[in-house]
C-alpha cells in the first residue's frame, strides 16, 4: 500500500513542489498519476523511492514509514519497488540476460534463482528469444520491454512507470500499457506517471489528477474530478 498523508515538499531554491498532497493507493490497483509539467508528479515518484525526503507529512510505501526510513531499510524498500523510466537505461554492453542478471546480482540473488526467473519473466514480456541481444539491436518498444523485465526480475510488489511511453510511436505506447495491465493482473500494484491523455482514456483506470502541487481530481478518466 501507498499512503501520503498531508505531504509537503519544498526544494531549497525556494519550489514549492508539493503543498499537502493525500492519497492512498491500495495493494494490487492500477493507478495514472497525471498533470501539467510542474504539477509535482516527479517529486511524487522521489519521495516513494527514497530519494528524497519530504519536508513534512506522512508517508508509506509498501510498511516503510518514508518518514522516518534507515539508511539500511532504503535498500529493502526499493527491492519491493520496481521502477520503469522514459529512456530505458539499459547497459549497452551488456545482452538482455546479462542486464537482468546484473539487476538480480544487485540485491544478492544466488545463480540458480536468476537462471529460473530471467526465463520467466522472458517469457512475460515477450522476449523470450531476445535474451542473447544487445539493446542496440532492439527497437524503442522491445527496449522498454526489457526496462519492463528489469523492473519485474526481483519480485516487487509495486511497479511505478515515469512516462513509459514517452519515446515509443502510439501503437508501440499501447502495446506498453496492455503490458503493464497485464501485470497489474497478476497481482502487481501500477503507478503510471504520463502526460498522455488519449492513452489514458482508452484504459478504464483510476487517474489521480495534480495541479499546482495539489490533488485537483480522483477518479476514472483524465478529467475526473
Amino acid at each position: 500500500m501507498i499512503r501520503l498523508n498531508d505531504v509537503v515538499k519544498d526544494y531549497e531554491n525556494g519550489t514549492h513542489a508539493l503543498r499537502g498532497i493525500t492519497m492512498t493507493i491500495q495493494d494490487g490497483e492500477f493507478v495514472f498519476l497525471v498533470g501539467p509539467s510542474g504539477s509535482g508528479k516527479s517529486t511524487i515518484i522521489k519521495l516513494l523511492t527514497g530519494e528524497i525526503l519530504a519536508s513534512s507529512g506522512q508517508i508509506a510505501v509498501n510498511g516503510f514509514n518514508l518518514m522516518r526510513i534507515s539508511d539500511r531499510q532504503i535498500p529493502l524498500l526499493r527491492r519491493s519497488i520496481g521502477v520503469i523510466f522514459q529512456d530505458f537505461r539499459l547497459i549497452e554492453k551488456k545482452t538482455v540476460y546479462e542486464n537482468l542478471s546484473f539487476a538480480m546480482r544487485a540485491v544478492g540473488a544466488s545463480p540458480r534463482l536468476i537462471r529460473g526467473r530471467i526465463p520467466y519473466v522472458l517469457e512475460l514480456v515477450g522476449l523470450s528469444d531476445k535474451a542473447n541481444q544487445y539493446p542496440h539491436e532492439l527497437s524503442g518498444g522491445e527496449q522498454q520491454r526489457v526496462a519492463i523485465a528489469r523492473a519485474l526480475v526481483n519480485n516487487p510488489s509495486t511497479i511505478i512507470a515515469d512516462e513509459p511511453t514517452g519515446n515509443l510511436d502510439p501503437a508501440r505506447s499501447l502495446e506498453i500499457m496492455r503490458l503493464l495491465d497485464r501485470i497489474n493482473e497478476l497481482g502487481t500494484t501500477v503507478v503510471v506517471v504520463t502526460h498522455e491523455r488519449d492513452l489514458v482514456n482508452r484504459f478504464h483506470k483510476r487517474v489521480i489528477l495534480l495541479e499546482d502541487g495539489l490533488v485537483s481530481g480522483d477518479g476514472v478518466g483524465y478529467d475526473a474530478k
